[in-house]
């Protein structure tokens, strides 16, 4: 059995234990400046999901493997009930893991994302991540350069070179599992859910200029998760907890107050 890479913040060892995972091709260190924070208050533990950052690849890349890596990482680390906060892809699987097993979780947060399907909308960021040869490049900045002709946003051209890493024969590569993300792409990002409520404490945020949870999801929203709430962060995008961290910070922390 394969153990998801984490990075784990606890000033203090009591505490519900909160698991973060991240979104596509993120990793934990998108996360770094939140952990650090938020462990001050309650061990907090960054993870990098399967096929990302410093995790095992894998060929497969369902919704259902990322609930089973979950749990696979709370029975390694002896974690009895945890809650749980996922950005994007992340929060898919927090949901998943959610309604799975839900005498496992004692709060759940998702960020930016519902559990329905969405349609295919990163083909321009893959077609860039494809069109870069490792044998022919030497430097981040030639990398960076090839990425710009397909993506205009210096911001999402930054995140993705984020991935890059030296490998031992002195080449750089992606540290994510390219090929099964791209191949396996609609079995994670255009599939919902699967369906089962989790009647838990559940808060969604969502950043004000993000489309991503639109008005008529709240109906679908309700229904595998009854006792939820959205809560929507001013001047923030989809990147909810990079553009206003205080805000995020402070959202999270309030709900996760013992009651």
């Amino acid at each position: 059995m394969q153990i998801l890479h984490s990075k784990i913040y606890e000033k203090h060892k009591n505490g519900t234990p909160l698991l973060v995972m991240h979104g596509f091709l993120g990793m934990l260190d998108n996360w770094g400046s939140f952990g650090k924070e938020a462990g001050e208050y309650f061990p907090v533990h960054l993870l990098d999901l399967r096929n990302h950052g410093k995790s095992f690849h894998s060929d497969s890349m369902t919704h259902k493997d990322l609930a089973d890596d979950i749990l696979n990482y709370m029975n390694f680390y002896n974690l009895l009930k945890i809650n749980i906060l996922g950005h994007s892809l992340g929060g898919k699987a927090a949901m998943q893991f959610a309604v799975t097993f839900p005498e496992k979780v004692e709060k759940l947060i998702v960020v930016d994302i519902s559990p329905k399907a969405y349609p295919s909308h990163h083909q321009e960021i893959l077609k860039a991540l494809e069109s870069v040869d490792f044998d022919k490049v030497n430097s981040r900045q030639e990398v960076e350069e090839i990425l710009a002709k397909y993506i205009p946003e210096k911001s999402v051209i930054q995140f993705l070179a984020k991935n890059l890493y030296w490998t031992e024969q002195k080449k750089l590569a992606w540290r994510f599992n390219l090929k099964t993300l791209s191949e396996h792409y609609n079995d994670f990002v255009s599939n919902a859910v699967k369906f089962g409520v989790f009647s838990g404490e559940t808060l969604f945020i969502s950043g004000e200029n993000s489309d991503y949870i639109l008005p008529q999801d709240g109906f679908l929203i309700k229904q595998q998760f009854p006792n939820s709430k959205i809560v929507k962060i001013k001047n923030a995008g989809h990147w909810v907890h990079a553009d206003n961290p205080k805000d995020f910070t402070e959202t999270v922390k309030t709900f996760l107050k013992p009651d």
